[in-house]
């Protein structure tokens, strides 16, 4: 067994942090009964997170005044000014690009097999690569998909499960997935689940 198990079986066991992680899974599994326009908002959080802390973008999110799914350019631009948000300009421009997809959201996540469903996103909505499709898959109910973010990296380069790279390929990306899939069967716990393990013993906290 390989301390970054141990490690994870250990952290199964206190009740308050695994009770968090389920409520936290339970949440984005009422995603599956989400509007066209409640999946639109959380792509837009997933868009906005690339290379910026997750609780401003969360925070993005929670107070813009109008919908995303029908806002102008300037309100969006001027709302993430509003929170010092780094990239202003090109993130609401990834948005605004984003919408003419916000009425067939629910078809493409039910018609499209799971392989095809990540690729869909990456290929039709600007701003998402491999890491931020899976986080927006997770995000809203779908717990087979790794999000290889800077936290995963350093956690698995700790315990000695890669060397942390340089940039993430798609093949490696691939790679990487593939030995977290090893690591959540060992545990017995979903991507999505372990996921939240791996993100909570690099930060001490649990977000989503």
């Amino acid at each position: 067994m390989t301390p970054l198990i141990t490690k994870i079986n250990t952290l199964k066991q206190d009740t308050q942090l695994t009770d968090t992680i389920n409520q936290t899974i339970k949440t984005f599994k009422q995603y599956k009964k989400a509007t066209n326009n409640e999946l639109f908002s959380e792509l837009c959080y997933c868009i906005l997170t690339a290379n910026c802390q997750a609780q401003t973008c969360m925070n993005i999110q929670k107070t813009f005044p109008h919908s995303f799914s029908t806002a102008t350019k300037n309100q969006i631009k001027k709302h993430l000014k509003n929170h010092h948000y780094r990239f202003p300009n090109i993130r609401s421009q990834y948005i605004i690009e984003a919408q003419p997809y916000k009425n067939k959201l629910k078809q493409i996540l039910t018609t499209l097999d799971t392989i095809q469903r990540r690729k869909w996103f990456i290929d039709k909505i600007k701003g998402l690569g491999m890491k931020e499709a899976s986080h927006f898959l997770r995000n809203i109910g779908y717990d087979e998909y790794a999000i290889i973010d800077i936290h995963i990296l350093s956690t698995l380069q700790t315990y000695k499960i890669i060397e942390k790279p340089k940039t993430i390929t798609k093949k490696k990306y691939l790679q990487i997935e593939k030995q977290l899939q090893d690591i959540a069967k060992e545990t017995e716990l979903s991507l999505a689940t372990l996921d939240l393990y791996l993100w909570y013993t690099q930060t001490g906290m649990i977000l989503k």
